[in-house]
Formats: structure tokens, C-alpha cells, sequence
């Protein structure tokens, strides 16, 4: 079986998986959307081990900054200031932090804290998120996205094994070029 041919299927099969499993029994808990984008990430960011590591916690500290900087921003802190102008100064330190950050090589992943800071925005901005940042409680957009990120990274990571095995004795660690 081609590796396109393997991956497909494989994809197919775990996305479906994936979709029932958010929206049937983790009843919306996770965000289905955030896991699709770290299972992407996890491709990206070459697969196998190294990927899942490299996925998991460039997202999650994406996610951990993204969440300080609403914090920050919905401070009075900067209330002197025009609302857009403090929040773009937020988001301007949030993302120098992520940069900066990627110096330490457990975090050098720019593109899934980028991800990971996306997510928790876009999550936080829904206008069906009651919860706040400062929240220890599944309505914490930065604690739903993490783990929502985590599990799709873990699709990810999935999807290559099988991906191997639908190929057989071929080198199934090709899979996570696709």
C-alpha cells in the first residue's frame, strides 16, 4: 500500500474516531477544532517521538502565554491607554515571550506555540466560553486547549503507527512525512 494510500486511510479512520469521542462522550469538554491543529502540528514537527514532544509542549506553552497575556490584557493595568493600543502591546509582549522562550530547546517549536497561543485566544474570544483564564476548571480556555492539543498530538502520533502498519514491513516511520 503507498504511503499516501496508508495515511489517508489511517487519517480518515482516527479523524472520525477523534470527532465522535469530542462531541459524543467528552460532550464538547474539548475543543475537537484545537486537537485537528496539533495532530497537524504533530506532522509538521516531523512525527515520531520527537514530534509528539515538540507538539505538546510548544502548544501548551503557547497555550500557558496566550492565557497570561488575556490576563495581563484585561487588567486596568493599561486602562490609560486606548483598549486596542494595551491589548496590542499585550499581545507584542506575549508573542516576544513565545520567541524568546524557543532559546530553551525543549520550546525551539515557534510554530506550535504560535498554534497553542492561537487556539487559546480564539477559544477565549468565543462568545460560548464563559470561563476566564484565571480559572482552575475545564471552562479555562488554556486548560481545554492544552488538553485538547495534547489528545490530537496523540492522534497524531497514533495515526503514524497505523499509517506503518497499513504500509507493512515497509519503513513506517516514513509516514510522518506525509
Amino acid at each position: 500500500m503507498s504511503l499516501n494510500t496508508a495515511v489517508a486511510i489511517s487519517l480518515g479512520v482516527l479523524g472520525a474516531v477523534a470527532t465522535w469521542l469530542f462531541l459524543g462522550p467528552l460532550g464538547g469538554m474539548l475543543a475537537i477544532w484545537a486537537a485537528f491543529i496539533a495532530w497537524g502540528c504533530y506532522y509538521h514537527s516531523g512525527g515520531k517521538e520527537a514530534g509528539l514532544q515538540s507538539t505538546i509542549l510548544g502548544t501548551a506553552a503557547g497555550a500557558v502565554i496566550a492565557g497570561i497575556t488575556l490576563a495581563v490584557a484585561s487588567a486596568s493595568v493599561g486602562a490609560s491607554l486606548p483598549a486596542n493600543m494595551w491589548v496590542a502591546l499585550c499581545v507584542g509582549i506575549g508573542v516576544a515571550a513565545m520567541v524568546l522562550l524557543a532559546n530553551v530547546p525543549l520550546f525551539a517549536n515557534i510554530p506550535a506555540q504560535v498554534y497553542g497561543f492561537a487556539s487559546t485566544v480564539a477559544m477565549a474570544l468565543l462568545p460560548a466560553t464563559p470561563g476566564s483564564v484565571t480559572e482552575a476548571s475545564m471552562a479555562n480556555p488554556v486548560i481545554t486547549i492544552i488538553l485538547s492539543m495534547i489528545v490530537g498530538a496523540i492522534f497524531g502520533y497514533v495515526s503514524e503507527k497505523v499509517a506503518g502498519m497499513l504500509m507493512g514491513a515497509g519503513d513506517h516511520r516514513a509516514a510522518a512525512k506525509a
